[in-house]
């Protein structure tokens, strides 16, 4: 990528991720104890243990892109709320998986069993495994709720003055309707016509916002920002959300579920309306479609099937030519970043960031 400020070092952007995710998992660790001690039944102990084990080996791109936009904002980066804002961040991401995991009936999710499946294990040994099963679903839907309501907790209890928090309330307010939609957008299978339209829609909400704008957004307001650090939030935010979803997308279907967690056919199987598949269907020859309508969607595919829609995807293209749409993007971010009005360091680790979001295997 052309820069004018020093290139990516991405090892430097992984030692900011790492010291974040120290700080906020500090946090997390410390309000779980809490939750689990001062427990009002004997029934929430394990559905905290729960919560703490879906929790850990998260990548905590929101709370990293929380305290840049702190920095950018002039926040004192070791100040001890900025750390609790991004660990509330990242329990209103524990909610969005969850509720995330049951919607796509997906087993796995960072390598271990998804919270629904988890939950029905552990009620399999008293009923039959529908019923277990039936729990495991309810059960997670709870546990997504709780951590939503925690979320918000932990934010308010993290001790920034009443104004900025009010101030940042309508971002956070924003963030949470354009991921419910997006998620909404998700569910439905879009016609022919409108499949690669509704795919762009579905990024811009569900993700492009969600995973890096609104982040920033909540960090600069709660340090004060003003207007103009908070335009850059999103003229940067906008398109490395939307780079960030589209590797997502191409791990979904390539990745090694050994670094990503998740199964590589389980996209494919839910049918979901990514770019990817969108060009692929655009670009695909007529047997090649029906094959697509065939196979993608179809619950019960396997390693086979899989194979043959990878296949059809690369004839296309659609695999290069999302990877040059989001190295495009990626290339937006950063040179949104040449005129941001944001402290030359936190320039840089913002740039450094875009190329560690856009090179991840995971």
């Amino acid at each position: 990528m052309t820069s004018t400020v020093p290139g990516p070092d991405i090892a430097a952007a992984e030692r900011i991720t790492g010291s974040v995710r120290t700080r906020v998992d500090a946090v997390l660790a410390e309000f779980l104890a809490a939750k689990e001690t001062g427990a009002p039944d004997q029934c929430l102990p394990p559905v905290v243990a729960a919560v703490r084990e879906s929790l850990s080996g998260g990548k905590r791109l929101r709370p990293v892109f929380c305290h840049c936009g702190w920095l950018a904002g002039g926040g004192d980066p070791d100040a001890p709320p900025i750390a609790r804002a991004g660990a509330a961040l990242e329990l209103f991401h524990s909610f969005t998986l969850i509720h995330d995991d049951i919607m796509d009936a997906s087993d796995l999710r960072r390598g271990r069993p998804a919270m629904h499946r988890r939950l029905a294990e552990l009620y399999r040994e008293r009923v039959d495994r529908t019923a277990a099963e039936r729990f495991g679903v309810n059960a997670a839907i709870l546990v997504g709720d709780l951590c939503l309501v925690w979320s918000d907790e932990l934010l308010h209890a993290a001790g920034f003055p009443p104004a900025r928090l009010a101030e940042a309330r309508p971002v956070l307010d924003t963030m949470r309707t354009e991921v419910m939609a997006g998620q909404y957008l998700d569910l439905e299978r879009p016609g022919d016509d409108e499949w690669l339209s509704r795919a762009w829609r579905t990024i811009g909400l569900k993700t492009a916002g969600y995973t890096v704008e609104r982040p920033l957004q909540v960090g600069a307001t709660l340090a004060g920002a003003d207007p103009a650090v908070l335009r850059s939030c999103t003229a940067y935010g906008r398109p490395l959300g939307e780079a960030f979803q589209l590797r997502d997308d191409l791990l979904g279907v390539f990745g090694d579920p050994g670094r990503t967690g998740k199964p590589v056919l389980d996209d494919l199987r839910e049918g979901k309306p990514t770019v990817l598949m969108a060009l692929t269907w655009e670009r695909a020859a007529r047997r090649d479609r029906d094959t697509l309508r065939d196979l993608h969607g179809d619950p019960h595919l396997d390693e086979a099937g899989g194979a043959v829609l990878r296949d059809i995807i690369r004839s296309t293209g659609a695999d290069a030519s999302v990877e040059r749409l989001l190295r495009t993007r990626a290339e937006q971010a950063i040179a949104a970043l040449f005129i941001a009005p944001v402290p030359p360091d936190v320039r840089q680790v913002l740039t450094d960031l875009a190329e560690l979001v856009c090179s991840r295997e995971h």
